[in-house]
């Protein structure tokens, strides 16, 4: 009797626990307040601004002939050089206030604005130039062998007496070296106009640049001395410099003829020793 009525009393108790858990209501959290906090923003996705081409000045005359696209480590002196020209030529017919400040892919006029094009996209300078060097008259001397290239007769003299100990090479050496000792006089190869004078080109030294015709130039390297300047007339025979070996590993003299702006073997058009 007690075993059963323990038992009663037990279930009674576990059937009392089960209805109030079914009856109570569920706990919910106490509301939390946050103070002095912003709500946080989402940054959306934002498309990217479409890029600005620029446009080189020039740009539209690009692959024309009388033009030239400016590469990675050009100067003007050198494009000039390479195109039979002054650099202050360039600058006036280009518009550049600084020459020092020309842009990869800008796109310059390397021909006179009065150059006309052939049919075949050759550029054709205007003849003449100052009247003292076009018409400046043929030595009358001893006749010397002719040299097989056309000069236009300018009549091109040694610019130096000392030997030759580098030959002309298209892809090597663009001109004649010839050697010398230091100070010994450099001198102009025909009548001509100083259209450079300085240290600006690399690989040439102090260089000095004559212009003779719109058809010619002649380049004078490695110098230790420069005595003309630019602009300055000269005349052939005129000491223009003095020989050194400046950016170059010994005394030398380093001559170069460009013919529209290309340069040709001086030895064919050099008279012979």
């Amino acid at each position: 009797m007690m075993f059963r009525e323990v038992f009663r009393l037990g279930f009674t108790a576990l059937a009392l626990l089960a209805l109030a858990a079914c009856t109570s209501s569920p706990r919910t959290p106490a509301p939390v307040e946050t103070r002095g906090s912003s709500p946080k923003v989402i940054a959306q996705p934002v498309a990217p601004a479409p890029e600005t081409v620029k446009v080189m000045p020039g740009a539209e005359n690009a692959g024309k002939p009388g033009y030239y696209t400016v590469q990675r480590g050009d100067t003007l002196t050198r494009i000039a050089l390479d195109h039979g020209h002054s650099w202050r030529d360039l600058a006036s017919w280009n518009s550049l206030p600084n020459a020092h400040l020309i842009e990869v892919g800008q796109v310059l006029r390397v021909a006179s604005p009065s150059a006309t094009v052939e049919s075949s996209g050759v550029v054709v300078q205007p003849l003449g130039v100052s009247a003292e060097v076009a018409t400046a008259p043929k030595p009358v001397a001893a006749p010397t062998p002719t040299p097989s290239a056309n000069d236009e007769g300018l009549g091109f003299a040694w610019p130096a007496s000392g030997s030759v100990i580098g030959g002309f090479d298209e892809a090597k050496n663009k001109g004649l070296d010839i050697g010398g000792k230091a100070g010994d006089p450099v001198q102009a190869a025909a009548d001509g106009q100083v259209v450079y004078a300085g240290a600006g080109l690399r690989g040439y030294g102090n260089l000095i640049i004559l212009k003779h015709n719109n058809t010619f130039l002649t380049a004078y390297a490695h110098n230790q001395a420069l005595l003309v300047k630019e602009d300055q007339k000269v005349r052939k025979g005129q000491k223009i410099a003095e020989m050194g070996k400046t950016d170059a590993d010994r005394v030398k003299l380093h001559f170069e003829i460009r013919r529209q702006g290309k340069p040709v073997d001086p030895a064919k058009y050099l008279p012979a020793r």
